[in-house]
């Protein structure tokens, strides 16, 4: 991986949750680059295990189901005996579901019986997209952050731009990232006592296992969303992994940005400051 800067982290244990997945797996081969010890944690062990080997000794993979507290605290253990204290948590582990998702953007009365609507979406959906953002951010920062009370940390949550501008189609997983913003920010003052800084990253639209289905066709055309979406972009392109990098390290950073906390940093192209006009 080719940073675009280094910063010395060669004092920090970081944990990352949802480490399996694309985004997170490469921002935990960014702070190991950097002298990081990393542990990896995700549901999907071989996951984890793929991207810790790959970044070698000061990485390990941990199975963890961010939703059950009892395999938290035996990830905590783990990661303990391996590196010692916890004193760098990225919150990663979120997510949407398909039945919390609406077939149309807008309310119509004459919408055919085979969409589904608003009203069609279901309940069980709706709470495990909550739960799988903030709960899950919740329960994991209740563990971990326990090891920097009293010698101080830092915290960094992934957030989303339809945090700040709800997305049509989302309901569930919008206000689930808009709770995640302000959890950030009830953190960063909860926590300043402590010498504990918590800020988040919202992403813009990047391409991801969970999203490239509704992002292109099975031709690898772009879906109408997609032209949606690149229209209300002003850099006109998805986000590549490496255009987070930087704000990461930054954020990691003690020296760098000691005095940033309860900031939420979009990192999106322009979509959140986009009007459409």
């Amino acid at each position: 991986m080719k940073l675009p800067f280094t910063v010395d982290l060669k004092d920090k244990v970081a944990v990352i949750t949802g480490a399996g997945g694309v985004l997170m797996s490469e921002m935990a081969k960014a702070l190991a680059s950097c002298g990081a010890k990393v542990a990896l944690l995700d549901i999907n062990y071989e996951t984890a295990k793929k991207h810790a080997d790959q970044i070698g000794q000061n990485a390990i993979a941990i199975e963890c189901d961010c939703l059950n507290k009892e395999s938290i605290i035996r990830a905590k253990e783990q990661v303990n005996a391996a590196f010692g204290a916890v004193n760098l948590l990225l919150n990663g582990a979120g997510g949407n579901n398909p039945k919390a998702t609406c077939d149309n953007e807008y309310m119509t009365p004459d919408l055919k019986n085979n969409i589904k609507t608003f009203f069609d979406l279901e309940e069980k959906a709706l709470r495990f997209v909550f739960d799988l953002n903030i709960t899950s951010a919740f329960l994991v920062t209740q563990v971990f952050v326990q090891d920097m009370v009293k010698t101080g940390g830092n915290i960094i949550n992934i957030s989303s731009m339809n945090a700040f501008r709800p997305l049509t189609k989302i309901p569930a997983y919008s206000a689930a990232k808009a709770g995640i913003s302000n959890f950030t920010q009830w953190l960063a003052v909860h926590f300043a006592p402590c010498h504990i800084r918590c800020n988040a990253i919202a992403p813009g639209f990047f391409v991801s296992h969970q999203n490239r289905e509704l992002l292109f066709d099975k031709n690898g055309a772009p879906t109408q969303r997609t032209q949606k979406i690149l229209a209300a972009t002003p850099q006109k392109r998805f986000g590549e992994v490496s255009d987070l990098i930087g704000t990461l390290l930054w954020l990691a950073s003690d020296e760098a940005s000691g005095f940033v906390t309860g900031s939420v940093i979009a990192v999106d192209g322009g979509f959140a400051a986009y009007s459409g006009v």
